[in-house]
């Protein structure tokens, strides 16, 4: 028999679940719409735009994020369990 929840809480945040993707970023010059490679790290996206700047002296960027979430059921809904090595 399924059980259906008509009211209860639930949460949403970054997705720490496991062989969840990590977050991606990117940076666009906002002068001439070029863009990093899009990234897992910080250093690459932001060497390519300092080094943009040298070559073009643009200096207007745009950090593009794109982040994975997870809505989860929150503490005193039915459907919550604590994560492991909580008490």
């Amino acid at each position: 028999m399924r059980s259906v929840i008509k009211r209860a809480e639930w949460t949403i945040g970054p997705d720490r679940s496991e062989g969840a993707s990590p977050s991606i970023r990117e940076i666009e010059c906002t002068g001439c719409g070029e863009r990093s490679e899009a990234s897992t790290g910080q250093l690459g996206p932001d060497a390519w735009a300092i080094g943009h700047t040298g070559a073009t002296q643009h200096t207007g960027y745009r950090e593009i994020v794109t982040a994975f979430l997870r809505v989860v059921p929150a503490p005193g809904n039915p459907l919550h369990t604590e994560p492991s090595g909580s008490h």
